[in-house]
């Protein structure tokens, strides 16, 4: 095995990151028309050259305190190697029902097939089928994989490969499944959803519905991208790889409209060791919607019943947590306005120090209320502001194009390796 290799893991949302994956927005964002952008699960086309002005103060941030790696990167050098080339194309071209181009994509370079991966592939139009066929794309663009949460999770020392609840996701997933594969890069277990009764569409599950609150506690979202199959499935493969002792997991059932409520991490995210930004009405009100704690112990779900609400069962477990609350505690309509555009999604790059958008000011007023200094990406990138110098902070970064695509700093951001919280 390469010395090189950089060991996967990840026991908290909190614990100060020592490596994430990105993908920088390209030109997939933009490769699409208003007729296909809700199958795209946007709800309007992102103006790509704002969006990376954006994209520039989030990957500036981590680029400045942790070890990043670019999924473009990552793919080009696995495409060099015919064998993992060939299966990874063999099974985009199976799933998308397309293979009539395998051998068109063999003979690409490993730069230009990394594009088309990405990117999207035009039809060809050269028979009476592809005529008729009003897809302008053989491979659709992937709109969505600057949010690279959600194809793949890290999970201690292993890597969820997600069966997304999208079609027009699923080359995500197979892509990340290819780059965590044969310890290349990463030294790591993989749990492959894939894998598991690949003919059950009613599996699925998504990064921003998985939270690790702790290394015995799972936090899990049940809505329109995560089903309750899906998290069987998880449990079932945690149960199986021989994880020892108890494990706890907590479900959260979540709304299936509308979207801004697509994951766990929309409405709860852990901000610090004692602290969580909550959408209030659906974490801490009373609803209809059931929090479940689940324990698993030696391999077996030995108890599952319905609790009041994550902060209260997290007290139980010896985690207890402050809510802040999204959009301020003065004014529902600031909840949730803010919660539309991301303003519970936050990212920890260490205990306390946070990424978030900076349109939700209503949010930040309440952190700020709570000790937090707002300081900007900009000043951070710039050397003019050092976040050691705070107790806790959000750094803010720019939000008018990115937050269309549906989701915050958090979504954009798949941690690899996080170090222990004391």
């Amino acid at each position: 095995m390469s010395q090189n290799l950089i060991s996967v893991d990840v026991k908290s949302e909190i614990g100060k990151l020592e490596a994430v994956l990105l993908h920088t927005p390209g030109p997939e964002v933009e490769n699409m028309t208003p007729k296909n952008a809700q199958r795209a699960l946007y709800s309007d086309i992102l103006n790509l050259s704002i969006a990376q002005k954006e994209y520039e103060q989030v990957s500036g941030v981590l680029n400045k305190f942790t070890k990043t790696y670019q999924v473009k990167d990552l793919l080009e050098k696995l495409l060099e190697n015919h064998n993992q080339r060939e299966a990874l194309i063999g099974k985009i071209c199976v799933s998308e029902n397309v293979t009539d181009y395998f051998e068109y994509l063999m003979d690409l370079s490993s730069k230009a097939l990394a594009t088309i991966l990405i990117e999207g592939l035009p039809a060809k139009i050269n028979s009476l089928t592809s005529f008729l066929n009003d897809e302008f794309y053989a491979l659709q663009p992937l709109f969505n994989y600057y949010f690279t949460r959600d194809a793949s999770v890290t999970i201690g020392n292993k890597i969820l490969i997600c069966k997304m609840a999208s079609k027009v996701r699923m080359r995500e997933s197979l892509i990340n499944e290819a780059l965590f594969r044969k310890k290349r890069v990463f030294d790591c277990e993989i749990i492959n959803a894939h894998d598991f009764q690949p003919g059950n569409n009613g599996i699925f599950m998504e990064g921003g519905d998985i939270l690790v609150a702790r290394e015995d506690i799972l936090l899990l979202g049940n809505g329109s991208r995560t089903s309750s199959l899906g998290i069987d499935m998880l449990i079932n493969r945690l149960c199986k790889s021989g994880s020892k002792g108890k494990m706890n997991i907590v479900v959260q059932q979540l709304p299936h409209t509308p979207e801004s409520f697509i994951h766990l991490d929309m409405v709860f995210t852990l901000l610090d060791k004692n602290k969580a930004m909550v959408f209030e009405p659906l974490i801490l009100a009373d609803n209809q919607y059931q929090t479940v704690h689940m324990v698993i112990e030696n391999g077996k779900v030995t108890k599952i019943k319905s609790v009041n609400n994550i902060p209260s069962i997290l007290k139980k477990l010896g985690m207890e947590i402050e809510p802040i609350i999204c959009g301020g505690i003065a004014d529902e309509w600031n909840q949730e306005r803010e919660q539309w555009h991301s303003g519970a999604n936050f990212f920890a790059i260490a205990p306390g120090k946070v990424i978030s958008y900076a349109r939700n000011v209503h949010t930040l007023n309440e952190l700020a209320k709570n000790g937090f200094d707002i300081i900007t990406a900009w000043d951070v990138i710039n050397g003019k502001r050092d976040i050691n110098k705070s107790k806790s902070c959000v750094i803010t970064i720019d939000g008018s194009e990115l937050p269309r695509g549906g989701g915050g700093a958090r979504c954009m951001t798949m941690p690899l390796r996080r170090a222990a919280v004391e």
